[in-house]
């Protein structure tokens, strides 16, 4: 669609007293049609964080005639946003706030303004995701040594103790929540109690079963937070299932599986790895979990065990991925010797999980991208043209960097899925923080140290951002008005 013809179609919905514009979603009062959400630190003297809206079809931030100047969601009080989970078919953005003790706001696409923030939280959380129905939001509280569960249904909070913890996944059905602790090979999940099992778990952690680390509150329970047990575990012999410093889970197509993200070296441990488990068991709502974890044998490494749960080793790293129908792409951080020192080098590995001499998966390609910071926190985000976008932090401490100070350490990577090859590096310009995709548009939004970019799908190329700039650190970014939920930037 041409640039006319687009303004035509927004003309002729709001003057034919059209609501609506695709999927029966309501037209915004920005009347907007393809908008960007770039979240934005210290925007003012007077003011720690905004949500200011661009168009994204036409890259400006204020009306095709220049009125309105610009554009936002109003009613936004957090402070210092770092991050937004975009759920466009539910017209609906969780942002995070990191100032002050920490805040949780959803951001209604539709009204384009917030209503307030998620109350119940404790503290500021390194990882925290609210379901897709937005009953329950799940907080990493590692300050307080705690994972919360808040139930926006019933306004229960729920900390359960959990030392370290410091990174939570939910599926994207909204059933299952894993947790993770620094500097642990361990992990755990919560689970929502019946009535029936808040009387028999009221009598404190003497009346609490296998494998509950904590049930609150303790007098009358209504969740407990378990560790993933071996099933030959007793209560003379605890068997916990460990990894090698696990840090995140990313689930199947299917829903079925959770494939957990071992970081080995990059988070002190000793190699980095994938493990498929079963979510079954570990469902959170009362009366759904059923079948059994696998043992400790079974999830082997892959090289003497066949068995289909087995792990994966990983060599390139293994600290975030992002699964596409079949094929799961996998980004760490692999440990290299430069000058006696040890140092890391980033790398995307490809694994075909329909096929591989394990049962589950196989690897098909390994590739240089992006350096980061050891077991911190990436971007990922598949967008058109066949291309997935690949966002680091910390990219000047890494080999490239060691290497080749004058150049070659940008933090933003462009890899096409076609082709499985790296086919733009950029130049170092700043922390890759936030990544968009403005799908069917053939570009992508990118906030690179604090500022907003603009890059084309089909060749990496640098589109115009003069008019989408912003007063104050750029440090997220969402398409609003994508037509699915798998347009989020992976964190």
């Amino acid at each position: 669609m041409s640039a006319g013809a687009a303004l035509f179609v927004a003309a002729a919905l709001a003057g034919c007293g059209s609501t609506t514009y695709f999927a029966g979603r309501p037209l915004p009062p920005s009347k907007l049609l393809n908008r960007v959400m770039i979240a934005i630190q210290n925007p003012s003297a007077l003011t720690q964080g905004a949500l200011q809206i661009v168009d994204a079809y036409y890259d400006t931030r204020s009306g095709y005639t220049g009125q309105p100047p610009s554009f936002s969601i109003a009613g936004y009080g957090g402070a210092l946003p770092i991050s937004i989970q975009n759920m466009p078919e539910e017209e609906l953005g969780a942002v995070y706030g990191a100032g002050g003790s920490g805040s949780l706001s959803p951001a209604n696409y539709a009204q384009e303004k917030t209503t307030g923030s998620v109350s119940g939280l404790n503290g500021p959380s390194s990882s925290i995701f609210m379901t897709r129905n937005q009953q329950f939001v799940f907080a990493a509280s590692q300050q307080a040594h705690v994972l919360t569960v808040v139930s926006q249904s019933t306004g229960g909070s729920y900390p359960l103790n959990l030392p370290g913890v410091y990174r939570v996944s939910v599926n994207p059905g909204g059933s299952v929540a894993l947790a993770f602790a620094q500097n642990s090979n361990y992990l755990y999940y919560p689970i929502q109690l019946t009535t029936g099992q808040t009387l028999s778990y009221s009598g404190g952690p003497s009346t609490w079963p296998l494998g509950a680390v904590d049930c609150e509150p303790q007098n009358a329970p209504g969740w407990c937070l378990f560790q993933a047990l071996d099933p030959s575990s007793t209560k003379t012999n605890l068997k916990p299932l460990s990894f090698d410093r696990p840090v995140k889970a990313v689930f199947s197509a299917d829903g079925n599986t959770a494939y957990v993200l071992s970081c080995g070296p990059e988070c002190g441990g000793t190699a980095s790895s994938i493990t498929p488990l079963p979510i079954a068991p570990m469902l959170f709502l009362p009366g759904q979990g059923s079948g059994l974890l696998p043992t400790q044998s079974q999830i082997a490494p892959c090289s003497t065990n066949t068995a289909s749960s087995c792990t994966l080793p990983i060599p390139g790293g293994s600290s975030n991925a992002l699964v596409v129908s079949s094929t799961m792409y996998v980004v760490g951080q692999k440990p290299q010797t430069v000058n006696a020192e040890q140092l890391f080098s980033g790398n995307l590995t490809v694994l075909n999980l329909s096929v591989g001499a394990s049962g589950w998966a196989s690897v098909t390609t390994a590739a240089a991208i992006s350096d980061g910071q050891p077991g911190a926190v990436s971007r990922m985000l598949e967008a058109d043209d066949n291309t997935l976008w690949i966002g680091m932090s910390g990219c000047t401490v890494g080999v490239r960097y060691a290497t080749n100070p004058a150049g070659g350490y940008g933090c933003l990577t462009m890899f096409n899925t076609s082709t499985n090859t790296v086919t733009m590096l950029e130049p170092y310009i700043g922390d890759a923080t936030g990544i968009a995709a403005v799908t069917g548009l053939h570009k992508i939004y990118a906030a690179e140290g604090g500022q907003v970019y603009i890059y084309s799908t089909t060749d990496g190329s640098t589109l115009d951002n003069q008019f989408v700039t912003v007063t104050g650190t750029a440090y997220d970014v969402a398409y609003m008005d994508a037509i699915t939920d798998t347009d989020n930037t992976v964190y």
